[in-house]
């Protein structure tokens, strides 16, 4: 079974890959838990974050929005004093800042249809033969990245947005010959599944 050439060798992320990465998300908070964790993984490895997802979802309360909004100086403290997380004050500032932003954006229409527009509720298509030939951003990501910025959002650069963007499926960049490549692409053409 052939596989996008990033995905492996280790099980974690032959599952993620095989289950979770193109599958269009359309949950709100489930988008945003995606974004922040992208801007999490700038510097580094996506390895490196998937290993610590759950640790990140315990530090950061389910990634509740409307909980990490209200934070100051003693839970920053607190995240910067967690091994089981990246340590980056920075990007730990930049998630309260951005689930602020978040419920700005949620309270005007939703984030989902916030981002979803950009593609008017249906996966873009690439037909990529290589690894090689995936961009590592877009002319779209770097619209999107600049409208999340005047919303508010922090750690969202268009190189961060479109891992996102593949991640959340809003684009299906599974390369023609992996095996989710069709089957992602199915579930673009009637919207939600």
């Amino acid at each position: 079974m052939e596989r996008c050439g990033w995905a492996g060798p280790e099980p974690i992320y032959v599952t993620y890959h095989d289950t979770e990465w193109g599958v269009p998300e359309y949950d709100s908070r489930a988008l945003w838990e995606k974004l922040i964790l992208d801007g999490f993984q700038a510097g580094l490895s996506w390895i490196t974050i998937l290993k610590k997802r759950e640790n990140f979802r315990a530090a950061f309360e389910g990634f509740d929005p409307h909980v990490v909004a209200g934070w100051g100086e003693a839970e920053v403290s607190r995240l910067l004093q967690d091994e089981g997380i990246i340590r980056h004050r920075g990007k730990i500032d930049a998630t309260i800042t951005n689930a602020r932003a978040w419920i700005d954006v949620e309270e005007r229409g939703g984030f989902d249809q916030f981002m979803w527009r950009y593609v008017d509720g249906v996966p873009l298509q690439n037909s990529f033969e290589t690894q090689a030939d995936v961009p590592p951003k877009t002319v779209l990501s770097e619209q999107v990245s600049k409208d999340l910025k005047k919303a508010g959002f922090k750690f969202c650069g268009p190189t961060i947005v479109y891992a996102w963007m593949e991640a959340c499926g809003l684009v299906n960049d599974h390369i023609v010959t992996c095996h989710r490549h069709a089957f992602c692409a199915g579930m673009g053409r009637g919207g939600k599944e």
